[in-house]
């Protein structure tokens, strides 16, 4: 599609009337006449999730419905202790709430600090004003890395450049001049101008393509897909296993009406893994909060743990290894060009940009303007040109023509200054070539016919902390990929200075197809002279190698590849574009801060798989115990106070500490599969022996109260193998972990122990030998448990 067919495709009449552009932008008058018309960019801040939408997402659930009901009818045909599962569940979604609008806080907050603030002119002078503040009317100008926040038309244009394709898919930029259309969502990457706002808020054509991919979520992660998958099983096996149980207590029994209803909601109630979306909202949300805290702002929640399955980073050099500034060090003058002269020429050069990148204010820092020389035409510097230039009219009425750019680019292959620039290059140092220029700068052929006049020595700012965080990827099998749009050789330098080893590959040499691409992707560490689409094709390649990949920039010129990339992140000080496509931002530039985003996403992921497979044990042992109740035309065994005391010691309590512990485990793919490799046989074997133990006690007890006792001994078994689960989940153990297993068991204890709180759990163990045949069952099925865990662990290894 070409940028004019895009154009009209995109451009339904406006509404309201547009006046013709003024380059001095609106009056303060006309500004509030069009806020007063609702003329404004209304679209939602980033992260906005409101606190209705928190509570809605939180209290209307599946799962809370279900529970809700089950609570009602236990209010009324049982005593209070057996309705404590529907106060566990108030406690649960209300905690879930307050983390998650924590977590919004943190977000807004974070959010204002890396918003974008367009210049606007008004009242004939230009401003930075926020994104929202934009009126239709508005004249906003724009340069290298600036997003195009609002549909417009172009009022002014200097060698302008934008980049369309995330929006039509077309790789080349186009160049705009005054009357085209500019779209919001495309990015400049060249010259610079200026645009009229004609559509502005929810009718800019990118603003709805962003406000739901960009609102604060919990969605579209393995993690919360998984559990999607496994509640949505969890249903289907419920619902008939319930309605069995259902008749099982009222028909097939003649029992007391409120105790067989009780004794069915008793059985319902723990097939509902009630707290594990929740566990796995809050970890999300402590996780954005601690991130927070350090500047860190996660436009994306399963950015969190995206990071955490990164097995590949790409980092460009600028900005990421190196920090954003540079110093000339040295000119080397080149076919007897005088110094003086060449001052003057690089003074006019930095004069002619007015948006220049880092290479050229270090030029402009270190070579001021000559007035006498006037810039008659300028070529802004562009990635995939790797040059810019510009024509003057000297002091003298003489006129020249000048480049200054990349040395491999602009000189042929044996020129001597080439072999000079190489050495440099070596020692980590930035070499651009200035050369006058024997054609007419808008001559297609500009660059092959030049004559050097000096090399220019720029000396990069090493990041202190590349050095540590790069080691920290090492150790943790993460591999770095430096892919830079700089000379190979000085890249690879730089690398070396921050402990990267492996050779420099010049990109330009590089193959086109993609598998062939991939195998030299995995020969090399280092890349030079690598163009914005040969990076996103980069990224591509890996992904075709089953690589997860992060890639990390702040120039324009990395849009392309953050956007392909599986998690983007970008420098607080990065330009817009870079800041709108990247899930994370480090809004205070510090590379330093991505082991703490890759570590918060190993707790979150290593911590819910450890919990999801507490919670499930007990979906499974509730299920089938349901099943094993309705086939053997016997009462439940359980209360539903029974089955809520055991959720709370050995799931409910524990889980919320495993939840948000240190992790550093790496993570693995499979969520699912993971997880019901362990849960389904322990849940299993857990329902079988405390089935085993009820059907002895049935035998064992007779007389009025033997059903209590039954259900005690039961339960005496089901807690102990809950609480092996449990031991076996907290490993490796560390001091609170066995203190919380410890405490967990002593708080069972005090239960049993105590006359007034066996009264309220209907718990007493009746004689000796039922209660030590209790723990020998429980014993026997921990030893089988403990085989059968570690028999699947190297059974199946994914």
């Amino acid at each position: 599609m070409s940028h004019t067919d895009a154009g009209a495709e995109l451009d339904p009449v406006h509404p309201i009337p547009v006046p013709p552009a003024r380059t001095g932008g609106l009056s303060s008058a006309e500004v509030a006449e069009r806020v007063a018309r609702g003329e404004v960019n209304d679209v939602p801040v980033r992260s906005s999730r409101s606190l209705a939408d928190i509570v809605r997402a939180n209290v209307f659930t599946r799962f809370n419905a279900i529970i809700g009901v089950l609570w009602l009818i236990t209010l009324f045909v049982a005593p209070i202790q057996d309705s404590l599962f529907g106060f566990v569940i108030i406690a649960n979604t209300g905690i879930g709430i307050v983390q998650e609008w924590r977590a919004k806080q943190t977000l807004d907050s974070l959010a204002v600090i890396g918003e974008s603030r367009p210049t606007v002119r008004r009242d004939g002078t230009a401003a930075e004003i926020g994104t929202s503040e934009i009126v239709l009317g508005d004249v906003i100008e724009i340069g290298p890395g600036d997003k195009v926040v609002v549909d417009g038309t172009c009022v002014e244009a200097d060698g302008l450049e934008i980049d369309e394709s995330l929006l039509t898919g077309e790789a080349d930029p186009v160049v705009k001049r005054p009357g085209d259309q500019v779209m919001s969502g495309s990015f400049v990457v060249a010259g610079g101008g200026a645009f009229q706002a004609v559509k502005v808020g929810r009718e800019a054509y990118a603003a709805q393509l962003a406000e739901e991919a960009s609102r604060f979520t919990l969605v579209h992660s393995e993690l919360r897909t998984g559990i999607s998958t496994i509640l949505k099983y969890v249903t289907w096996m419920m619902v008939p296993t319930a309605i069995g149980l259902v008749i099982s207590q009222l028909v097939a029994k003649n029992d007391d009406l409120k105790d067989s209803v009780a004794r069915t909601i008793g059985g319902i109630v723990p097939m509902v893994p009630e707290g594990l979306v929740l566990l796995t909202s809050v970890a999300f949300a402590i996780g954005v909060i601690r991130l927070g805290r350090k500047q860190c702002l996660v436009q994306e929640l399963p950015a969190i743990e995206g990071l955490a399955r990164v097995d590949t980073v790409c980092l460009d050099k600028t900005g990421t290894l190196t920090e954003g500034g540079m110093d000339v060090t040295e000119l080397r003058m080149l076919n007897g060009h005088a110094e003086p002269y060449v001052r003057q020429v690089l003074g006019a050069l930095g004069e002619s940009d007015p948006r220049p990148n880092a290479s050229l204010q270090a030029i402009i820092d270190a070579c001021p303007d000559s007035e006498e020389w006037r810039c008659v035409e300028s070529l802004p510097f562009s990635s995939a040109r790797k040059y810019s230039g510009a024509s003057f009219s000297e002091g003298d009425g003489e006129s020249s023509t000048w480049l200054l750019g990349a040395p491999d680019v602009l000189l042929p292959d044996g020129s001597p200054a080439l072999t000079e620039t190489g050495l440099l290059n070596e020692q980590g140092l930035r070499v651009l070539l200035l050369a006058r220029a024997g054609r007419e700068l808008d001559d297609p052929g500009v660059a092959g016919d030049v004559t050097p006049a000096a090399l220019v020595v720029l000396e990069q700012r090493l990041r202190p902390d590349a050095a540590d965080t790069l080691r920290y990827f090492a150790d943790q099998e993460v591999r770095a990929k430096v892919i830079s749009g700089d000379n190979a050789v000085s890249v690879g330098a730089v690398a070396a200075k921050v402990g990267l080893t492996g050779s420099a590959v010049d990109a330009r040499r590089l193959p086109a197809e993609r598998d062939d691409l991939a195998r030299e992707l995995d020969g090399a560490t280092v890349f030079g002279r690598v163009t914005p689409q040969q990076k996103r094709d980069m990224v591509g390649a890996l992904q075709s190698r089953g690589h997860t990949v992060a890639m990390t920039g702040d120039g324009v010129n990395d849009v392309l590849a953050l956007k392909d990339a599986d998690i983007g992140v970008c420098m607080g000080s990065g330009s817009e574009a870079t800041r709108a496509v990247a899930q994370i931002v480090l809004l205070d530039n510090s590379f330093s801060v991505l082991p703490s985003v890759v570590a918060e996403g190993r707790r979150v992921i290593g911590n819910i798989t450890r919990v999801a497979t507490l919670f499930l044990v007990k979906t499974v042992y509730s299920v089938l115990l349901a099943v094993l109740v309705v086939c053997s035309q016997v009462e439940y065994p359980f209360l539903p106070r029974h089955l809520t005391l055991l959720s709370t010691l050995t799931i409910g309590v524990p889980a919320f500490f495993l939840a948000l512990a240190p992790n550093t485990e790496r993570a693995r793919p499979h969520f699912v599969r993971r997880v019901m490799r362990y849960a389904v046989p322990g849940g299993v074997l857990a329902a079988v022996a405390t089935f085993v133990t009820y059907l002895i006690a049935r035998h064992h007890y007779t007389g009025p109260d033997a059903l209590d006792a039954e259900t005690s001994a039961a339960t005496l078994t089901l807690f102990l193998i809950s609480m092996w689960v449990l031991a076996i989940v907290a490993r490796p153990y560390t001091w609170w972990r066995v203190l919380l297993v410890a405490a967990m068991g002593a708080a069972f204890l005090v239960v049993l122990a105590v006359p007034a709180l066996q009264r309220f759990f209907a718990l007493k163990l009746v004689g000796t030998a039922m209660p030590w045949l209790a723990v020998g069952i429980a014993v026997v099925a921990a030893v089988v448990l403990e085989f059968l865990w570690k028999w699947v662990g190297r059974r199946f290894t994914v």
